[in-house]
């Protein structure tokens, strides 16, 4: 199944301000997975050419978030809007995004940072998903005609060392799959955490389903999608009985640019809310606090309520494995120690606080 941007562009809600956009993507040294972010936003600014879109990278590639604030210093913009392109809200949003936006204001102390919310859980993205499963009953993905009722969702997450955004995955495949037919829907991930792809395509089959869809819950390409499609075609290869379907990541799909606006808007009204409650490190900081406030210096425990100034006074360490700041990475092609690898030790380490 190829995915194919709609023709028609969204209606946008005209923005309040003249405020640059920094489109702040995770980074991949996938050159497939790096050119998707900057496709987004040369797609999102041609739909507003009011104000600079303006695509950086977290880590693993260029431009930099430090880049795309020099190149936003450099128009004369004291106000920034900052929007992770990142699906739920883990430690890479939490945490090492604002640290660089902590290091860019060291530089340019005159700044305002307007930071907003990731993608998380919402209608569009929902309808998105339908929409393409509706498309996979069509004949010429469905030669055989195999019903909802013989078919399993495999819905497939990145994975993170932050049990508040494992748990969103798993919330929005059950939205996914309650009322489509679909005999049952399995979550399972690719890395850091459990259970694995390779455990998912086991527990999938043990419904006996003539069919599997597997749903790559990204944004973008890149290695770790590529992964789950050479996992999804050796598993078809070893057990040919059963159809298995693997969806293609989101891509330049015109529901996320709607989610977008939401989201930049958000940020000029001042309405940007995140939920925190269960967050990990906030839970850290509400106790002694001593693992986050050594390693951190968190005295706001996380909090959001601070208004996203994100005045946290510490620095990124460019030189991390990044997974979620535990070192583990996140398996980008490269041979790294995991330390949840087994699930003892997973269960052993995911309410620590690094």
């Amino acid at each position: 199944m190829q995915q194919e941007a709609q023709q028609v562009p969204p209606v946008l809600e005209p923005l309040v301000q003249d405020r640059p956009l920094l489109l702040v993507g995770h980074g991949s040294r996938d050159l497939d997975g790096r050119q998707a972010l900057l496709d987004l936003g040369t797609a999102y600014q041609a739909l507003d050419r009011s104000r600079p879109v303006i695509p950086c990278f977290l880590e693993l590639t260029e431009p930099s978030i430090q880049d795309g604030v020099d190149r936003c210093v450099e128009q004369g913009y004291t106000d920034l809007s900052v929007l992770p392109i990142l699906l739920f809200a883990a430690r890479h949003n939490k945490f090492d995004v604002t640290n660089e936006l902590d290091r860019a204001r060291q530089r340019h102390p005159q700044i305002t940072f307007h930071y907003g919310r990731h993608f998380g859980i919402t209608p569009s993205i929902l309808d998105l998903w339908r929409d393409r499963l509706q498309e996979l009953d069509q004949p010429q993905w469905n030669p055989q005609g195999i019903a909802r009722a013989e078919t399993v969702l495999l819905f497939v997450g990145r994975g993170s060392s932050d049990p508040d955004a494992n748990s969103d995955v798993s919330k929005l495949a059950r939205i996914v799959w309650e009322g489509s037919g679909y005999d049952t829907v399995e979550v399972c991930f690719i890395g850091i955490t459990h259970p694995r792809l390779e455990e998912g395509f086991r527990r999938a089959r043990f419904y006996q389903p003539k069919r599997i869809i597997v749903l790559p819950y990204f944004l973008f390409t890149g290695v770790l999608v590529k992964k789950i499609f050479d996992i999804t075609a050796q598993q078809q290869a070893q057990f040919p009985a059963t159809d298995i379907v693997c969806l293609p990541e989101m891509g330049l799909n015109p529901r996320l640019f709607e989610i977008l606006r939401q989201r930049e808007l958000e940020t000029q009204l001042g309405q940007v809310q995140m939920n925190c409650e269960l967050c990990k490190f906030r839970l850290a900081a509400l106790g002694d606090g001593s693992a986050s406030h050594q390693d951190h210096g968190h005295g706001h425990g996380h909090g959001h309520g601070h208004g996203h100034d994100h005045s946290h006074g510490h620095g990124h360490d460019h030189g991390h494995n990044h997974g979620d700041g535990h070192g583990h990475g996140h398996n980008h092609g490269e041979a790294m120690v995991d330390p949840y690898a087994e699930p003892a030790q997973y269960h052993d380490r995911i309410w620590q606080v690094p």
